[in-house]
């Protein structure tokens, strides 16, 4: 795997911890790969902290789509960028087809875990190439989760893939978060995913400037760390979390933007 495809292991990491605390996240086969495999992970990435505040980003994609499946029940439910996680088995709400894309190699070590069924697939798509991402299926609306990647594309490959998305869906609905630009040059020295070798990250200050020649609108800006998630934390916990992530600071490095676009 390369540097890029290695940063799963993070997220992974930090879900499997938190769910074997019974808080924030119900995640068993994340605690399942976690010991089956031990990736190796160290300085940064074994943070207490950012095991929290990955749950909770996973949490509220979670909820997310639940809310997304309840309110348009035919949709296809699109994971770009899947990792290992499991949102397919974590979401409760009933849908008809859900894809997870990802890589080849990153699928290869998901297949390991993860079995297709009649509702169920897995598909190679890099989505920093239209040609790839214009291969998903056709339909008439589409629930897409785009976690974690934004980051590790260019604003004109982010730009592409919403235009793709929109021109294959009459209904879209689109949860993605991003880095700053400032949060993106920080990252540079003091991110997690350097201690696996990633030292480029993009960042995107103003959502809009990607959507002018589209007919997606930003729908809202949701909290990667609401108030309901930090209580499910040790009062001391909560305390210093609240402190050290507070919304206002947080959002100068880390925003998490809801799209849609019904035609």
């Amino acid at each position: 795997m390369n540097e890029v495809n290695r940063t799963l292991f993070i997220p992974l990491y930090g879900k499997s911890q938190v769910s074997k605390k019974k808080i924030i996240l119900n995640d068993p086969m994340a605690e399942k790969i976690w010991k089956a495999d031990l990736f190796p992970i160290h300085g940064k990435a074994r943070s207490k902290w950012l095991a929290y505040t990955m749950a909770m980003r996973a949490r509220v994609f979670d909820d997310w789509t639940e809310a997304m499946l309840r309110a348009d029940r035919d949709a296809l439910v699109l994971h770009i960028g899947c990792g290992l996680d499991s949102r397919c088995l974590r979401v409760k709400e009933p849908y008809l087809n859900w894809i997870d894309a990802d890589f080849p190699e990153v699928l290869l070590l998901r297949k390991k875990y993860y079995k297709e069924n009649e509702a169920y697939r897995m598909m190679a798509v890099d989505a920093s190439k239209t040609e790839e991402a214009e291969m998903l299926p056709d339909g008439e609306a589409a629930i897409a989760v785009l976690e974690g990647i934004s980051m590790y594309l260019t604003n004109e490959q982010v730009g592409r893939l919403i235009r793709t998305l929109e021109k294959k869906y009459a209904r879209l609905h689109i949860l993605m978060d991003v880095y700053t630009e400032f949060g993106a040059k920080a990252s540079k020295y003091k991110n997690p995913v350097n201690d696996v070798g990633v030292t480029e990250l993009h960042g995107i200050d103003d959502i809009r400037f990607l959507l002018d020649d589209t007919k997606i609108k930003l729908k809202a800006e949701h909290s990667l760390t609401p108030d309901y998630l930090i209580d499910e934390l040790k009062p001391f916990e909560r305390v210093f979390f609240r402190t050290v992530f507070a919304e206002r600071l947080y959002r100068k490095i880390y925003r998490l933007y809801e799209l849609e676009h019904i035609a």
